[in-house]
C-alpha cells in the first residue's frame, strides 16, 4: 500500500499553540500508511509581494513552501481566529502559494484536498476562521473536506500541560477528519496540479 503524505500547516507562531498540538495529535493518531509532516516555517514568508512573486525572484521560504505544498498528497490546516477571520501569517502564505502568472507552472492548490480544523479557548471556537478559509479554497479551486467539523472551543481545557489532546471526542473527530481527508486524496487525480492560464486576484490590482 503506498503512503499518503499529509503536510500540516498551523496558523499560529505561538511556541505552545493548540493549532500546533492538534496538528501534533494528528500526526500520532494517523495509520501507518499515513504521514503527517508538520511545516515550520511560516515565520519565515515575508509579506506577499507581487513584484517578486516569479519563479526567479521568489525568496527562498516561498519556494519551499511552495515545493512542499506540491508535493503533498494533501492538506491539514489548523487554524486560531483573529478578529472573526484567519490569522495574517496563514493567509499571506497562502496568497503566495496561490498564483502561477506564468501559466506554466501550475498551481499548487489547485484540485488539491484540503481539510481544515481550529483550536481556540473561547466559547465560539474558530467558527468564522474555517469559514474564512473555506472562501479561500473555494477561490483556489481546491479540493476541499468540509465534514466532520473539528472545532475545538475551550482548547485549554483539552489539552495537558505537556500540551497533549487529552479529550476522546475531540481525538475521535480528528482521527475521523484525517480518515476522510486521505480518503479525498486517495480518490485525487493522479497529476491535481495542472498549468492554467493565469487569473488575476485582488492582489494584482
Amino acid at each position: 500500500m503506498s503512503r499518503t503524505d499529509v503536510l500540516a500547516i498551523s496558523g499560529s507562531l505561538r511556541a505552545d499553540s493548540h493549532n500546533t498540538a492538534l496538528l501534533r495529535a494528528a500526526r500520532d493518531l494517523a495509520p501507518a500508511d499515513v504521514a503527517v509532516n508538520l511545516y515550520d516555517g511560516l515565520r519565515d514568508i515575508p509579506p506577499y509581494d507581487m513584484d517578486l512573486d516569479t519563479p526567479e525572484r521568489r525568496p527562498d521560504a516561498v519556494r519551499e513552501l511552495r515545493t512542499r505544498v506540491t508535493a503533498a498528497d494533501a492538506l491539514l490546516i489548523a487554524t486560531p481566529e483573529f478578529n472573526y477571520s484567519v490569522p495574517g501569517v496563514l493567509k499571506n502564505a497562502l496568497d503566495w502559494v496561490s498564483t502561477d502568472w506564468t501559466g506554466e507552472e501550475g498551481l499548487p492548490l489547485r484540485r488539491k484536498p484540503i481539510a481544515l480544523t481550529g483550536a481556540a479557548p473561547t466559547n465560539f471556537r474558530s467558527v468564522r476562521a474555517q469559514l474564512a478559509l473555506r472562501q479561500v479554497f473555494l477561490w483556489t479551486d481546491s479540493d476541499l473536506v468540509v465534514k466532520p467539523e473539528v472545532i475545538v472551543f475551550r482548547s485549554h481545557e483539552r489539552f495537558d500541560e505537556l500540551g497533549e489532546l487529552t479529550d476522546p471526542t475531540t481525538r475521535r473527530l480528528l482521527r475521523e477528519l484525517l480518515d476522510a481527508l486521505v480518503g479525498k486524496a486517495e480518490a485525487a487525480p493522479a497529476s491535481p496540479v495542472a498549468p492554467v492560464a493565469p487569473t488575476a486576484p485582488a492582489a494584482a490590482a
